[in-house]
């Protein structure tokens, strides 16, 4: 199983992917990475990208797919995960209509709980991924933590995203540390100062060292390097942030 080597979420990197996606997985490689978090196929089957990426040498950690997918096509979705190798399905974001009270992330997580069922049984591990708005308060609570009470732990992980949890106020730290044990996928983001906005890991306000400590502590599995904006050419971004974990012994094998 992986010990939390580095992976790269392919959204980072998605204008250079949309006009040459195996081009840019080559330069993901030529770099350091081990491999990809993937959000799409770029127009692929599962057997033929599976054989591009052997050829480069990169392996799937993981892959987002839209709830409406997981809900409608969970059994193609399942099947090219078992093609691709990939142990990690996630669901990566939740649309505003059904994220507006408690009682919807209480319905959600029973959805989830479906979802990530079905995949467990087909051998796959199943994710939520957050972003600020989880973190808004219902009261005393959370929807985040509504889902990690509510979903059964045999079914359903998370992916914690250190950026959106400071956006939202929270420590990305603490976080991590009360999901302990359900976290084995981490998106590793750094945040700029004054104007919050994304920079390269290592290169922001975010005390990476203490987060990698949580996650290893956490029994993060990976870690995931994920930048949504980019204010200098995305893959001098991806480099720098790959540099510089492997300056902290983070970078993969």
């Amino acid at each position: 199983m992986a010990t939390n080597p580095l992976s790269l979420q392919m959204y980072t990197l998605r204008d250079l992917a949309a006009t040459d996606y195996l081009g840019t997985l080559r330069k993901v490689k030529e770099i350091g990475y081990g491999a990809v978090e993937i959000a799409g196929f770029s127009g692929m089957s599962a057997a033929a990208l599976r054989r591009e990426l052997d050829a480069i040498g990169l392996v799937v950690s993981g892959a987002h797919v839209p709830i409406q997918m997981l809900e409608s096509q969970l059994d193609a979705i399942i099947a090219d995960m078992q093609t691709l190798g990939a142990p990690y399905l996630i669901c990566p974001w939740m649309p505003p209509e059904r994220r507006s009270s408690a009682n919807d992330y209480r319905s959600l997580a029973q959805v989830l709980n479906s979802i990530g069922a079905t995949a467990s049984d087909a051998g796959l591990s199943f994710c939520y991924h957050h972003h600020d708005f989880e973190l808004q308060p219902f009261g005393d609570t959370t929807g985040m933590h509504i889902l990690l009470n509510e979903c059964d732990p045999r079914c359903v992980a998370f992916e914690i995203d250190v950026y959106w949890a400071a956006y939202a106020g929270i420590d990305p730290v603490q976080l991590i540390n009360e999901f302990a044990g359900r976290v084995p996928l981490v998106h590793l983001k750094d945040m700029t100062p004054g104007h919050r906005t994304f920079a390269e890991v290592g290169y922001g306000t975010l005390d990476i060292p203490a987060i990698l400590q949580a996650a290893r502590a956490a029994g993060a599995q990976w870690f995931v390097v994920e930048q949504d904006i980019c204010q200098r050419p995305p893959l001098e971004s991806v480099r720098m942030s790959y540099e510089y974990l492997k300056s902290l012994g983070a970078a993969s094998a």
